[in-house]
């Protein structure tokens, strides 16, 4: 398993240099404790914990995977060690309100501290990363009681957080679910069915899991109306509001997976555990989707992840592993054969994972940066913007980074040739392990009609037309600068086109409603290129300025402009087989009967 080592330069550099996170944070009300020294240091502080106690766990975590054993779950090796450490030095509690414990700083450094940890170790990120959405739901819908008696113990750390909504029956549709909620007589609701494929259901790293569980109410309606939303703990809570008895909650089994191995997948029975409702009665699915944005923010995390560790281990072996020469000669000609990194193939590899990876560093920035501002902007025309962006971004950076982390992490491993195929290198683990990212909260499928056919056709194109508006702006600012030119002319082509195509997807979506499910997932794809076009012309303004002024890291700018520069002649030119097949129609898809895909 390649050592990662957190590229801080890039990412001050994409916080900085791209996004403007100084302003940003001095502009935030409540965020005065994030001063640029104070970012330096959690940065630092954040890498050293992913470097040296997370990163050497990755590949005992594969190797061991978790064991189950009538109902206990128990990690590998240093994991529940890993996770006390990370508690006594505060990360919990880093982001979350100062009245529930936490340390009041911006929801985006805990972005930042998400990807290094998920990127040196993507199981052992997801213990504590489910427990912020947990958190987050709890701050939204809670009553005052209820986040008295469980917040400030997720906040600290001391209890992890689950979100349980899937059933075997009903993977994404969850208007089929079957699982019910009693009312008893205290006020309570006895739970009873069965959730499946729960990340970090069961484990050994903290004294309680606080799950969070869609089920129905005996008179509620069929379908999504009728779900409600409800905190059911594992461990019931005394009196004094510590842990108390056993909950009616028990892991049946741990799923036996791909990848993300150190992660406990788990099969929960609720055998009439005790819950109590959150929010309004049949109102628990539009409660439940805070949690869910936020694991989508977080899977697109994963997917840069696995693009950046795949760079990192692949990028190494290329500089090291000898193999034939130059096709323009010797380059090292005191050595038996050149290092692979002189093959122009294998650089096409290298520079897909580093332009993929760097690429979805800024755009997952710019998401954290809109969280910051849709949670506490200082306006409530601000926050709006924030949303409506956020509303567009959030399925493009799920589905695309995701989509794109895979490749990058096969790449990484046809880098290494045969090796890459052996345990022992950990590229084929990296594989496996980002493998989920497609599926998870949604998948790429259902991201795509959710962008397309609620977000864009749904607001009439008023959301994607704010976006390419923003785009417009920047490009015709940008527009007089001759360094610039094969960045913006491009992208400023592409962004008209985008309203293009848009429009005449929903003019035939008019006509067959099938038109947008068959045009869609080409179009997030789309869509995504556009996304990170514009995030790499951004960074090579910001290049040039530096340049221009004699500041920075010549060597590092100008590779930035390099990488830039491929992005754009050898990944943005996608978009043009895109745009053939999202127009290609429904036909192609939908013509053929059923019985004849049999043979």
């Amino acid at each position: 398993m390649p050592t990662y080592n957190p590229p801080l330069q890039d990412i001050r550099f994409a916080l900085r240099d791209v996004l403007d996170f100084d302003a940003h944070y001095a502009a935030l009300p409540g965020a005065e404790e994030a001063t640029p020294e104070t970012v330096d240091a959690i940065l630092e502080e954040g890498a050293k914990f992913a470097r040296e106690v997370l990163s050497p766990l990755n590949a005992v975590g594969d190797s061991e995977g978790c064991t189950w054993n009538d109902g206990v779950v128990t990690t590998p090796t240093g994991f529940r060690e890993a996770y006390q450490q990370y508690v006594e030095g505060g990360w919990p509690s880093m982001v979350q309100s100062e009245a529930m414990g936490g340390q009041g700083l911006p929801e985006s450094l805990g972005t930042v501290l998400s990807e290094m940890n998920g990127t040196a170790n993507w199981s052992w990120a997801m213990y504590p990363g489910l427990s912020h959405g947990a958190m987050n739901t709890l701050a939204a819908h809670g009553t005052e009681e209820q986040q008295q008696a469980y917040l400030s113990k997720l906040v600290s750390g001391e209890w992890t957080g689950t979100m349980c909504l899937t059933e075997s029956h009903c993977g994404t549709d969850l208007g089929l679910l079957k699982t019910r909620a009693e009312p008893n007589d205290d006020g309570s609701y006895s739970i009873t069915g069965q959730k499946i494929f729960i990340s970090a259901g069961e484990h050994d790293m903290a004294d309680n899991i606080v799950h969070i569980v869609l089920a129905r109410l005996p008179d509620a309606p069929a379908g999504t109306r009728g779900i409600s939303l409800f905190i059911v703990p594992k461990f019931s809570l005394s009196s004094e509001g510590e842990v108390g008895e056993r909950n009616a909650v028990n892991c049946g089994s741990i799923e036996h997976k791909m990848g993300i191995h150190g992660n406990a997948t788990c099969v929960l029975n609720f055998d009439g555990a005790k819950g109590f409702l959150i929010g309004p009665p049949n109102r628990g699915l539009n409660c439940m989707f805070t949690f869910m944005n936020t694991a989508r923010i977080g899977t697109a995390t994963q997917g840069l992840a696995h693009a950046e560790l795949a760079f990192q281990g692949s990028l190494a072996y290329a500089r090291d592993r000898l193999q034939m020469r130059s096709l323009s000669g010797p380059a090292h000609p005191d050595k038996a054969a050149d290092p692979i990194i002189v093959h122009p193939d294998v650089r096409r590899m290298l520079l897909t994972q580093k332009a993929l990876a760097e690429g979805g560093r800024m755009f997952l920035y710019r998401c954290s940066q809109l969280v910051d501002i849709a949670h506490q902007g200082a306006t409530e025309e601000a926050k709006a913007a924030a949303e409506q962006e956020l509303a567009l971004l959030t399925p493009i950076a799920k589905a695309f980074m995701t989509e794109t982390g895979f490749e990058a992490a096969n790449l990484g491993l046809q880098c290494f040739g045969g090796h890459g195929y052996i345990n022992e290198w950990g590229m084929e683990q990296n594989v496996r392990d980002s493998r989920i990212s497609m599926i998870y909260e949604g998948t790429t499928g259902v991201q795509a009609i959710d962008l397309l056919g609620r977000k864009v056709l749904g607001s009439q194109g008023a959301v994607l037309q704010a976006y390419t508006k923003q785009i417009h702006k920047f490009c015709k600012a940008n527009s007089d600068e001759a360094r610039l030119t094969r960045f913006i002319r491009p992208l400023a082509k592409l962004n008209q086109e985008w309203g293009d195509l848009t429009r005449r997807i929903g003019m035939a979506a008019m006509q067959d409603k099938e038109e947008a499910g068959a045009a869609s997932v080409d179009y997030l794809m789309y869509s995504g290129y556009i996304v990170l076009a514009y995030f790499w012309a951004q960074a090579a303004v910001a290049a040039e300025k530096k340049l221009e002024a004699g500041e920075g890291d010549t060597v590092f700018l100008q590779a930035k402009l390099f990488t830039a520069r491929f992005y754009f002649e050898r990944l943005l030119p996608r978009t043009r087989s895109l745009a053939v097949t999202m127009l290609s129609g429904a036909d192609n898809l939908m013509d053929l009967d059923e019985e004849h895909f049999a043979l």
